[in-house]
């Protein structure tokens, strides 16, 4: 399987993706004890992760931990881009310290846009609908890359550590691709590890959520931020957990420093080899690297380092769109804008591909799939927040007592609520753009 962030394709085989790329399944035990899990924490619609453990662990001890999302201006706002803000709003409410991109670079290098556009495109389709979603500005950090010196100074100092080989096997690029659109991936890297930066708020666990299409940044970023770290935390050949210095300079006092710092974690079973670079911590199990690893990353600035935790990841299913594809801002008929009026989204949503059956008798005698519906997707992600409606909803469907045309009548009905009330306080949210815009 391919992961292009840059194409259209819908995924459908999830586990597969997990299988073949490494990535976590996001499991009951990640959510269940968190404060009023969000709906799509709590459906599967978030279906595997990166990491998020050290973000369950941050969230349950109180510890500072961060968000980055981004958004690329390249097309009006549907629903499938406000999966994340939803996502991001619930974290917020749990305290997390929250960062916005706009990829305008992005954008200009992968899809054409001058930056004027990209910037028009932002204010008026994404962050109005930002501020109308609930999201408080006044607590996050809003950019611009193109405006964000340390984000693209970053994107330099950390690409030393990537060669081509490494960008084709992670992104595919050809000959012919454009060098802005292979620089563009270390500038959302910049994006993804700024945030630790002393200024920014520094070291500390961070969470970036995205559909599964944008994994090879996570996996980029991961690997930049490991690729800078003076200490390495692993379980060696022989299962003893070790510390390892990756620099040939500053090695006695790295190994001095580590060894203060592992002593203050009370681990006093300690074998230190110089020549090797290394010190054996003999009474440690796996369970406590992640701890080791996040104390010797705070002290890796004072050796000029820059001390990067890996950036954790969330992934949602897609989607679908309402003719069955992927929904896309170049596929109006596809997808609900949240600029659209209830008309208009009256209107897709009576045309929308549904699982019924052929025929009303046939979906009477074996019922509908609702797992194959379009229409009960709107309920599952967006429309329906009590999980026991949403339940009756689909075994009634299940069951043959509830027909399409039903479903689809509650459905713009919902919708257009959702709507009126969207445009009301994206009315509100006009004025106060401005003043958070850097």
């Amino acid at each position: 399987m391919k992961i292009d962030p840059w194409s259209s394709t819908t995924y459908q085989d999830y586990a597969r993706l997990r299988d073949e790329f490494g990535i976590q399944e996001f499991s009951e035990d990640l959510w269940k004890d968190l404060p009023h899990p969000q709906r799509l924490l709590r459906r599967g619609v978030v279906f595997g992760h990166r990491g998020f453990d050290i973000i369950h662990d941050a969230i349950q001890k109180k510890k500072p931990w961060a968000i980055l999302t981004g958004l690329m201006p390249s097309g009006r706002m549907h629903l499938g881009h406000k999966m994340v803000i939803d996502e991001v709003l619930y974290y917020q409410s749990l305290g997390a310290d929250i960062f916005i991109a706009v990829a305008d670079i992005e954008a200009y290098a992968t899809r054409g846009f001058t930056l004027e556009q990209t910037k028009e495109l932002a204010i008026n389709e994404y962050i109005a609908n930002y501020i109308a979603l609930g999201m408080d500005l006044k607590k996050c950090h809003l950019y611009f890359q193109s405006k964000h010196q340390d984000v693209k100074d970053l994107a330099f100092l950390l690409g030393k550590k990537v060669n081509w080989s490494q960008m084709v096997a992670t992104y595919g690029f050809e000959g012919s691709t454009n060098m802005a659109h292979i620089f563009s991936p270390l500038v959302q890297t910049g994006d993804i590890l700024h945030v630790q930066l002393e200024k920014y708020g520094g070291i500390r666990p961070t969470l970036v959520p995205v559909g599964v299409d944008q994994d090879p940044h996570i996996r980029l970023s991961r690997d930049i931020a490991q690729a800078h770290r003076l200490y390495n935390v692993t379980v060696t050949k022989d299962n003893k957990i070790g510390v390892f210095i990756k620099v040939d300079t500053n090695v006695k006092e790295l190994l001095d420093a580590a060894e203060n710092i592992l002593k203050k974690l009370l681990f006093t079973d300690l074998t230190r080899i110089t020549e090797y670079k290394a010190i054996y911590i003999n009474t440690a199990q796996e369970k406590d690297i992640t701890r080791i690893d996040e104390t010797l990353a705070h002290i890796e600035p004072s050796f000029q380092g820059y001390g990067f935790l890996q950036p954790s990841s969330t992934y949602h299913r897609f989607i679908t769109g309402l003719t069955g594809d992927k929904m896309s801002s170049s596929k109006p008929e596809s997808a609900i804008f949240l600029t659209d009026t209830p008309q208009e989204a009256k209107k897709k949503i009576m045309n929308a591909k549904t699982g019924g059956a052929v025929s009303l008798e046939e979906q009477k005698k074996s019922g509908g799939k609702p797992d194959e519906c379009m229409i009960y997707e709107l309920f599952l992600y967006h429309l329906i927040e009590d999980d026991s409606e949403l339940k009756n909803i689909y075994e009634s469907c299940k069951k043959g007592e509830l027909m399409c045309g039903m479903c689809k009548k509650r459905a713009a009905e919902y919708m257009e609520k959702f709507l009126n009330d969207l445009q009301e306080k994206r009315k509100k949210a006009s004025g106060q753009i401005q003043e958070f815009l850097q």
